[in-house]
């Protein structure tokens, strides 16, 4: 579980909290969206959830972060990367840049546990696997798309295996199939009891992925319930937000006195996901 408690985060040099006062708490297998309008606090909180802020990028957290039920203040970077792994936006920030081979920076941060051999192999065999990136195993991680780096930074997190995530727009820079494939992947993990933080603002992918939604507006969750009554709430179209397809459909069908079967809908939505 990660338990935060912050009465306000502020970045270095700066006195205004730019997160805070909020609480949250995400449970082992559960995902939980965040989404909000532009500079709403997003990204601060993933960086606080994860620890990243204040340990590495600094600044000031008035409050409590728990993993498990242990308290982060005080604790290294490597450690927390082991029990909370994040993925941030741009992927360019997440490689090493030391690295000649995707497959080597795949298995950097294993490396660096002091894992055994066969097990780091493993591990970065089957984050390859979970992401189909085989076939760019041998390539420089230098000259590849922000796709295909945004996959990789996705694969070398999944290598560490934390207990769990905090993921800020890992999609931003994917295609439709790559989407689907971090989708699945994160669903595994989901299955097998990380608790999930996904920041995003594509609502599609959290619909049917994130049963709950929280939404942030200056720093503040303005809106924490069940994914359909989030999507629904007044308060989610004033703040800009788009709610996924099929609640967009069905309130245009609405509009035109037209009946849409909800199975029916889901099923072609999924089969023009597919195409």
């Amino acid at each position: 579980m990660i338990r935060l408690l912050c009465r306000g985060y502020a970045y270095p040099v700066m006195t205004a909290p730019a997160l805070g006062p909020l609480e949250l708490a995400v449970d082992h297998g559960e995902v939980v969206g965040v989404m909000g309008p532009n500079e709403a606090g997003k990204t601060t909180l993933g960086l606080v959830l994860s620890g990243m802020a204040p340990a590495v990028v600094g600044g000031t957290l008035d409050g409590s972060l728990e993993i498990d039920g242990v308290g982060t203040r005080g604790q290294p970077a490597h450690e927390l990367a082991q029990r909370v792994g994040y993925v941030a936006q741009n992927p360019a920030t997440q490689l090493s840049h030391l690295s000649r081979t995707v497959y080597e920076e795949v298995a950097l941060g294993p490396m660096n546990l002091g894992l055994p051999r066969e097990e780091i192999l493993e591990r970065v065999d089957d984050a390859l696997a979970r992401l189909g990136l085989e076939d760019l195993a041998l390539r420089d991680p230098r000259r590849l798309s922000g796709g295909e780096a945004q996959l990789v930074a996705i694969a070398a997190l999944l290598a560490m295996r934390p207990s769990h995530l905090v993921l800020d727009e890992p999609t931003s820079q994917l295609d439709p199939a790559g989407t689907r494939l971090v989708r699945h992947a994160l669903a595994e993990l989901v299955g097998q009891g990380a608790a999930l933080v996904l920041i995003e603002h594509k609502a599609d992918l959290m619909d049917g992925l994130c049963r709950r939604i929280i939404v942030l507006d200056h720093g503040r969750i303005v809106l924490d319930d069940a994914a359909d009554a989030v999507f629904e709430h007044p308060d989610f179209l004033r703040l800009g937000l788009v709610p996924p397809a099929r609640v967009r459909l069905r309130r245009l069908a609405a509009s035109a006195g037209v009946s849409l079967d909800p199975l029916r809908l889901a099923t072609a939505l999924a089969d023009g996901a597919q195409s």
